[in-house]
């Protein structure tokens, strides 16, 4: 019997849903490149976005835990790149990068965790995917350009979610999505398709998980 893409999509809802609803918990938190943990052989998944986008929230909302990026970030969060794994069978590691482009804080605070944060684009080998948020309500940003550029230079796939989906109408939702997905276009490295998400909703976290587990998949792990 042939397995239709419908099937296909079933199989790796479901079993994002089990890989997700393991016990993840907090690991590492690097304020420097010289800080990160060593690659061990598991894929890395990051997260950016600017600075109050969503990021420990969808992680939250992903895990179903829901103070586990809360928890486990310091005082000095936003400078550290904060690292979370399941149980030790999970080929997998999360990334919640320092959220660009808050401009209350030193500008010098606010350039050594830019920094930080395209050093570890361009330069960490077991990263796989980026997955970079953009608040819905209010749709690309010219310093969300900046991190494309930098995507685009290192060879690491990027996907574009959508936050906080659920607190727009639905028609300004499918224009939001119809925008960004053109300005992808001048974006070779990018996927073309954007996922619309509410981590208070539970919006669009399946197809997330989905898509997670099919990078996992293609990478053999």
């Amino acid at each position: 019997m042939t397995t239709t893409s419908h099937d296909t999509d079933e199989r790796l809802i479901e079993k994002g849903r089990k890989l997700f609803a393991q016990s993840w918990r907090f690991t590492h938190a690097s304020p420097s490149i010289a800080s990160l943990p060593p690659m061990s052989g598991q894929i890395e998944i990051a997260f950016a976005g600017r600075s109050n986008v969503g990021k420990s929230s969808l992680i939250n909302a992903l895990t179903g835990q829901n103070a586990l990026a809360r928890t486990s970030h310091t005082p000095g969060r936003t400078q550290e790149l904060i690292f979370f794994e399941g149980p030790e069978t999970t080929p997998l590691r999360l990334v919640d990068m320092p959220g660009y482009g808050y401009a209350a804080a030193a500008k010098t605070k606010v350039a050594s965790w830019t920094e930080l944060i395209h050093q570890f684009l361009l330069g960490r080998a077991s990263l796989a995917r980026v997955y970079v948020l953009i608040d819905a309500r209010h749709g690309l940003k010219e310093v969300d350009q900046e991190i494309f550029k930098t995507l685009d230079r290192s060879a690491v796939s990027y996907q574009l979610v959508l936050t906080k989906a659920d607190q727009i109408r639905p028609a300004e939702l499918a224009t939001r999505i119809a925008e960004t997905e053109a300005a992808l276009a001048k974006h070779p490295a990018a996927f073309p398709q954007v996922l619309a998400t509410s981590s208070r909703a539970g919006t669009g976290m399946p197809e997330l998980r989905a898509a997670m587990v099919r990078l996992l998949e293609e990478r053999g792990a």
